[in-house]
């Protein structure tokens, strides 16, 4: 077999051309993965599954563009309870129905936590937790949380749901999955009676009207008295 040689001044600038094809083929390598895009909390649960019922309403309430807004325009560190298609299943029938579009968005807030909550720090969280429905300075829509051992349970004076896995965290949004709605108080619990209605006013009494006299009776009047005066004086003349 013959062998090939190649002079030493062919040598040394094959090895630079193989270097430098080298160099480019490990920085396209190191450029390939794109830039990671704004967290989108739809596209998360899409890509978890089973959370169908939920997305619909992040997109007919809005809530699902004000939690993207919170995390990428304002920084702001955010938990999501999020009940699957299963949990929404055991509503009554036709209650997301009843609730005016206001309420369904009060409802979707009330599962959004305006804190990143690791799940080890469920165990240390101060009652009431505070959520994004309603006025958050008086707690209106407040909910406590109870663990044991791992477990961790969440009531809203209505119901109680349990925390399931984690369904996405990256230090900012938290997601877990819960197997109920939470049912906020103050939509779903005994609301207060209505006011009684106002007394109606008393009627003013309609004044009695005054007789009239028929026609002619003031002349027969003056007769009368007339007559009665001249017979005084003949009386008094005897």
């Amino acid at each position: 077999m013959k062998q090939l040689y190649f002079p030493l001044s062919l040598s040394f600038p094959l090895l630079i051309l193989l270097f430098q094809c080298s160099k480019t083929l490990v920085h396209a390598q190191a450029a390939a993965p794109a830039p990671a895009g704004p967290t989108d909390v739809t596209k998360i649960l899409e890509k978890a599954g089973g959370f169908t019922t939920l997305i619909h309403l992040l997109q007919t309430t809005q809530v699902g563009d004000r939690i993207n807004s919170w995390l990428s325009d304002s920084g702001q560190s955010l938990t999501l309870l999020a009940p699957t298609d299963e949990a929404f299943s055991t509503l009554k029938s036709g209650t997301l129905n009843s609730l005016t579009d206001e309420r369904k968005t009060a409802l979707i807030l009330f599962h959004v936590l305006p804190t990143y909550l690791p799940m080890s720090q469920f165990q240390t969280v101060s009652n009431p937790v505070r959520t994004q429905a309603g006025d958050n300075t008086y707690y209106q829509f407040p909910l406590n949380v109870t663990t044991s051992g791992n477990s961790v349970n969440i009531s809203t004076g209505i119901n109680k749901a349990s925390v399931g896995g984690t369904v996405y965290t990256d230090n900012q949004l938290a997601v877990y999955q819960v197997d109920h709605v939470l049912l906020p108080m103050n939509i779903f619990g005994p609301q207060p009676p209505a006011p009684p209605p106002a007394p109606p006013k008393p009627r003013k009494k309609a004044e009695a009207p005054v007789a009239a006299l028929p026609v002619g009776s003031s002349d027969a009047v003056g007769g009368a008295i007339a007559a009665l005066g001249i017979a005084i004086l003949v009386v008094f003349s005897l």
